[in-house]
C-alpha cells in the first residue's frame, strides 16, 4: 500500500496517525508534509524510527520548492513526478492521510 502524506507535521497530525496506524509499505511525503524528511526537524526521529516498518518517499519537486532540498534526511528517497506515477502503478492501493 502506497501512504501519501501532505499536511506538515507541525500543524497536522497525519504523519503521526499514519505511522502509528498502518502495517507498513511505501510512505510519499508530498507537499508541507516534506518539512518531515529534513535533517534537524521535529520528526527526524519519528520517521528514522519508521523506516524499518515503511519505505520512505519524498516529492523531490515540493521539497526544491521550499529551498530545503540539500537537507534531506539519509535514507529517505526522492523521487520526481514521474516516480510518483510509478509508486502509485506498483502499489495495489493508495491511501491518503488528511
Amino acid at each position: 500500500m502506497l501512504h501519501i502524506i501532505n499536511k506538515s507535521p507541525l500543524s497536522s497530525v497525519s504523519l503521526d496517525t499514519c505511522l502509528n496506524t498502518a502495517a507498513g509499505g511505501d510512505t510519499l511525503l508530498i507537499e508541507d508534509a516534506v518539512y518531515a524528511a529534513t535533517k534537524g526537524n521535529a520528526a527526524e526521529a519519528k520517521l528514522k524510527t519508521a523506516m524499518g516498518k515503511f519505505k520512505l518517499h519524498v516529492l523531490m519537486p515540493d521539497l526544491d520548492a521550499r529551498g530545503l532540498g540539500d537537507r534531506l534526511m539519509d535514507g529517505v528517497i526522492a523521487v520526481d513526478y514521474a516516480g510518483f506515477v510509478d509508486l502509485t502503478s506498483n502499489n495495489k492501493t493508495c491511501q491518503s492521510w488528511l
